[in-house]
């Protein structure tokens, strides 16, 4: 699959996605100066654009695949809650104008799952007016062995003549791939550890993790280890503007389970 990219960041939904061998990524939008110079050096042969008000179907190549997680800002339970109303999530509807110009075969959305009431229902709405059948995946960092929660929640969807043919792939118990032990969803719960909160105090948490039959032989699997998480990083270049883009990021092993969900749908 050729992937297109909007809200880009510094690219962890596009390289999960790349990791679970879904695809390439061929473009990315993205404004902020500090983000593109990470996706340039990372992704040197994607084209890249600087705002998604100003692309659209005379812009972008053709893709089989558009991701992207668009602000939260307004729709976050940290927010003042003006939802798809406000200025920055508002920007949800170029993200479905983009998609209704190219009209790719799958369409991943990516936000806050504190947030999901302000926003699920209307972006899954507007996906079906484009022709899409969608599938909503909550996904935490935890879920795939990180020691902090990070809870997202996924819009999968596909483009189909079949308006249910992705909810018919649900499971007994739980959505579509979710469930059951070849699920790359499937997690090992009960289990719990002491990990680092924002202070580097030691607490106990729960931890899920996915199954190993999805680890990278590139590494051996997901986090075997994570240091403790101060709350100020001293002695880092560009530090400020690292641990925005950080705190702004999708957890890419969270989107590479994401990719591995499209293939198993898709039959790969």
């Amino acid at each position: 699959m050729r992937i297109g990219s909007l809200f880009s960041g510094i690219g962890g939904l596009e390289l999960g996605l790349e990791w679970s061998g879904l695809g390439r990524t061929v473009w990315q939008v993205e404004r902020d100066p500090y983000c593109r110079a990470v996706l340039a050096k990372h992704w040197p042969s994607a084209e890249r654009f600087d705002d998604v008000c100003t692309v659209g179907a005379s812009t972008l190549a053709p893709v089989d695949l558009i991701c992207g997680g668009f602000p939260c800002q307004d729709v976050s339970c940290a927010g003042k809650g003006a939802g798809l109303a406000g200025e920055r999530s508002g920007l949800w509807r170029e993200y479905a104008r983009i998609v209704g110009e190219l009209q790719p075969r799958w369409v991943l959305v990516e936000n806050v799952l504190s947030g999901a009431s302000r926003w699920l229902d209307a972006v899954a709405r507007n996906l079906e007016e484009l022709g899409y059948a969608t599938l909503p995946l909550p996904l935490a960092a935890e879920d795939v062995g990180a020691p902090h929660r990070r809870r997202r929640l996924f819009v999968v969807a596909r483009r189909s003549a079949d308006p249910d043919g992705l909810a018919l792939r649900q499971q007994p118990g739980g959505s579509a791939g979710t469930d059951g032990p070849a699920s790359p969803l499937a997690r090992i719960d009960g289990a719990r550890g002491d990990v680092a909160n924002s202070y580097g105090h030691r607490e106990p948490q729960s931890q899920g993790c996915v199954e190993a039959q999805r680890q990278r032989p590139s590494d051996g699997g997901w986090w075997s280890s994570e240091p403790d998480v101060g709350r100020v990083a001293y002695g880092v270049p560009a530090r400020s503007h690292r641990l925005r883009a950080l705190g702004n990021a999708v957890v890419p092993q969270c989107a590479e389970v994401v990719g591995w969900v499209i293939r198993e749908i898709e039959g790969w």
